[in-house]
């Protein structure tokens, strides 16, 4: 290669390479550093530069000026100094332009293979460059094999894998399909920079909406949630920062347009939209539909939620294989529990029942702790003294009694085997009478008197 081509050059890999113009001009003067050290060993003190004026590369040996040459390869007599500075001393270092054409074959050959290495590692930082700043964005491309169940694809500048894990049950392809997939991570490794793709993860849905929907891209409609069981069902939660815009509305388009394209890339899977509230416990009300809710409990400590709806709503909110309120709960990020009110209304009479079996508890001071959140005696055997002083008919004799008495009936509800020497009758007794533990909630069975007969219906 001329010196005279080396800009052109330059500029071409540039261009066709997508690589700048500074890194191929370092590869440049380190292949000629390495071709000079080959020609005159590694001792050899030489600066490359490259002249973007000329378009030339040029190298200069430097050697140290001296009273007597001992490295002829480093050093330079006085007289031979002031031939080419004639106000040099002992000591200055000068330089000297070097013929390139001088390095030889063999050094010319190292000079290509720095230069080749060092372009493959720029065009892969290159690739690397571009694919990382891309990440979360969703890309195009072409299957070109099956690798062990991944999915190799072919991006252009590089190939994508899509895990098994980030591959939807059912979904088939083959070598030739078009893909698209989110670009999840980027990672660089010897071989070139890996590209991991999914069409999995829930950003992939939400960016697919991005693209379908402008009042999404323009900030109007803005997505602040998504949850998915992919191929199956999934759901987001929108929300809309101009009151004349209806967010569920622009997400589903003209005649469900918009939508519509959505679910054809996913191959079917059902998209619910949702309308976001700032109140969570309307956000998951939002969340469970279509089903009705009766009512909401809000335990802030454990970020959980019992929600009670219609008995006739129950399978709808829990759906097929609690798919409704699995996808509810990682949308709003709230632990669900739901209940039917029938249920909901059996546990509520229990734990009334367990209060008013703790003694010392009658219907007004039932009533008081239930106003006030006990709503059985394992609340009561979880608060303190200073919790049921501020309910009215309550000191602190009582309140201590109170407490007692509910651990008591929580032990033996959870270890009635312990209790069992308590209730052995006397020998030769063919009835035995079993006192009714404080605070057992009434109405449980008690154990058949020995030798009674049962019978069968």
């Amino acid at each position: 290669m001329l010196m005279s081509e080396i800009k052109r050059v330059i500029d071409q890999v540039s261009r066709d390479k997508g690589i700048e113009r500074r890194v191929l001009i370092k590869a440049l003067e380190e292949a000629l550093k390495s071709a000079a050290r080959k020609k005159y060993g590694p001792k050899i003190d030489i600066e490359v530069q490259y002249s973007e004026e000329t378009g030339e590369l040029e190298v200069f040996q430097f050697k140290e000026v001296a009273e007597t040459v001992e490295e002829p390869m480093l050093q330079i007599s006085l007289t031979e100094g002031r031939k080419l500075d004639a106000e040099c001393e002992i000591g200055d270092s000068l330089g000297t332009k070097m013929d390139t054409a001088t390095f030889g074959r063999i050094a010319a050959q190292s000079a290509k293979q720095v230069i080749i290495q060092k372009l493959k590692d720029a065009e892969k930082e290159a690739v690397y460059g571009s694919f990382i700043e891309r990440r979360g964005d969703i890309i195009n491309g072409i299957v070109q094999r099956i690798d062990r169940g991944d999915i190799i694809v072919n991006l252009g500048q590089t190939e994508g894998a899509l895990p098994v894990r980030e591959q939807v049950p059912k979904e088939s392809y083959r070598r030739g399909d078009r893909i698209r997939a989110l670009i999840l991570d980027v990672h660089q490794e010897s071989r070139g920079p890996q590209v991991v793709l999914s069409r999995t993860h829930p950003s992939f849905l939400t960016t697919l909406f991005r693209t379908e929907v402008p009042e999404i891209s323009e900030g109007i409609v803005s997505i602040l949630g998504a949850s998915r069981e992919p191929g199956v069902r999934a759901k987001i939660a929108v929300a809309s920062n101009n009151s004349d815009i209806d967010p569920v509305g622009a997400c589903v388009g003209m005649k469900g347009s918009r939508v519509q394209n959505v679910v054809q890339e996913l191959r079917g899977e059902k998209i619910d939209i949702i309308p976001y509230h700032v109140d969570p416990a309307k956000f998951v009300c939002n969340a469970l539909a279509p089903a009705e809710v009766s009512r909401v409990i809000i335990d802030e400590d454990n970020r959980s939620m019992e929600v009670i709806v219609p008995d006739e709503f129950l399978s709808i909110a829990i759906g097929k294989k609690g798919q409704n309120v699995r996808l509810a709960s990682k949308l709003t990020g709230w632990h669900l529990d739901v209940k039917n009110e029938s249920a909901y209304n059996q546990a509520m009479q229990s734990g009334y029942n367990s209060l008013m079996a703790l003694p010392g508890i009658g219907i007004s001071l039932a009533d008081a702790l239930y106003e006030k959140g006990f709503y059985s005696a394992e609340e009561i055997g979880k608060a303190s003294v200073e919790d049921l002083l501020h309910i009215r008919g309550i000191d602190e004799t009582l309140a201590r009694s109170l407490i007692e008495a509910a651990k008591t009936a929580a032990e033996a509800a959870e270890n009635p085997a312990a209790i069992e020497p308590e209730k052995t009758a006397a020998d030769g007794e063919s009835e035995a009478t079993v006192d009714e533990p404080a605070g057992e909630m009434p109405g449980e069975p008690v154990d058949e008197p020995a030798g009674e007969p049962v019978d069968e219906a």
